[in-house]
């Protein structure tokens, strides 16, 4: 298995290597870099490249280690118990497969996705410890181990809103995704829109990168971000040479509801544009 890109994702040739590394090593590949970089999509490309069965499991701030591997539903077999069901005499009604037992038993080898891991507790890295390295759990109501038939790859991405600890990482092949430069991202742009207009795209990735190293700024606009605005321009048939203007009165960029998602930034815009109308 190796894993060369898609039609539909632009893969650098140092995230190329990292993937194949992971799935060489058998280790899982934690993938790190802003918001709106394509970690998640990653997962969804590899599978698609090497045919390889999908599972996703999105981590939320509430969800706990133990979800991924199952949950026993005690309460609704008290009540089942108590309505006479008969279903209560076989314990395994009332288990309920996580993704990493979906992952184990799967026909195919397949792509499991950890997605975001960073959002859980600090202590949910550290639960999937043991499991993440054999390839095996116990299930102690059955008295079963879940074993992997195939060891998963498994893509596990963090927006760094968190440490992760150690011992985690020493269990893990690591890559950030730097920010696309300028080449990279024309090459994203055409794999989304084939055959726009050259001009429009130049226009808007220098406003967009300039966009993007305004001191103070909160939140840089990411990839995802880029693509949404070009389409929008494309939909509003704004041209080149509107972005081309540099009118101090229209120093945020037209539709800029699409690059920049909080009022502290476009306050900053604001002022921006007031300091360089009283400069002239």
């Amino acid at each position: 298995m190796r894993f060369e890109g898609t039609k539909g994702y632009v893969a650098t040739d140092d995230l190329k290597v990292a993937v194949n590394a992971a799935i060489n090593l058998e280790r899982p590949l934690l993938v790190k870099g802003e918001p709106g970089t394509g970690k998640t999509v990653l997962a969804l490309e590899i599978a698609k490249a090497l045919s390889a069965p999908m599972i996703e499991w999105h981590v939320k701030s509430t969800t706990k280690a133990m979800q991924g591997l199952y949950e026993y539903d005690a309460v609704s077999r008290l009540r089942d118990s108590q309505l006479g069901d008969e279903r209560v005499k076989d314990i395994r009604n009332y288990i309920k497969r996580g993704k990493l037992w979906d992952a184990f038993v799967s026909d195919e080898r397949p792509v499991l996705l950890i997605d975001e891991i960073d959002k859980a507790d600090i202590e949910f890295p550290n639960d999937l410890l043991l499991e993440l390295d054999r390839m095996e759990f116990y299930v102690y109501e059955t008295g079963e181990t879940v074993k992997a038939q195939r060891r998963p790859i498994v893509i596990i991405t963090s927006n760094n809103e968190k440490e992760l600890p150690d011992a985690f990482l020493r269990r893990c092949f690591f890559h950030y995704i730097r920010f696309p430069d300028a080449d990279t991202m024309n090459a994203i742009v055409e794999v989304h829109f084939p055959g726009i207009k050259k001009r429009l795209v130049a226009e808007a990735l220098n406003l967009f990168y300039e966009i993007r190293d305004v001191p103070g700024l909160k939140k840089k606009p990411s990839t995802s971000e880029l693509l949404d605005w070009l389409k929008l321009l494309m939909v509003e048939e704004i041209g080149p040479e509107t972005l081309r203007e540099r009118d101090p009165k229209k120093l945020i960029p037209p539709l800029h509801g699409a690059l920049l998602k909080n009022e502290q930034d476009v306050h900053l815009f604001e002022r921006l544009a007031f300091m360089t109308r009283r400069e002239r």
